[in-house]
């Protein structure tokens, strides 16, 4: 699976647990941290939580497991980090506080409009 493949995957997982405002940044070509950003929001500490333990649990089932994961007690932001792929899920007054998308604005946004539903 490409890290493009598993950003979409991602997304999709996030999407169906209805995650909030689900983006995606390409950074390859501005830092070695990693391929792409997912990044989402949910609207309470338990869907914070929720949406992380269930990207978590898809993509063990996919055989792919976290190089780390951030955030989980206090789950106002956490992170996942599989290598290529670093997910982000924010409470969304963490996410407007931290403004990723600003902070890496000079990053190709991917187009996930074909896979995330409205």
């Amino acid at each position: 699976m490409t890290s493009l493949e598993l950003t979409y995957e991602v997304a999709k997982v996030l999407d169906e647990k209805k995650g909030i405002d689900i983006k995606a940044i390409k950074v390859q070509e501005l830092t070695s941290i990693g391929d792409y950003f997912v990044i989402a929001s949910g609207s309470s500490v338990p869907q914070v939580k929720a949406l992380a333990e269930e990207v978590e649990a898809k993509l063990s089932r996919m055989g792919l497991e976290p190089k780390r994961v951030e955030g989980s007690q206090t789950a106002s932001w956490i992170l996942l980090d599989y290598y290529d792929v670093i997910v982000h899920v924010f409470l969304e007054e963490t996410r407007e506080f931290y403004s990723l998308e600003r902070l890496w604005s000079d990053a190709e946004r991917v187009d996930l409009s074909k896979i995330l539903t409205d």
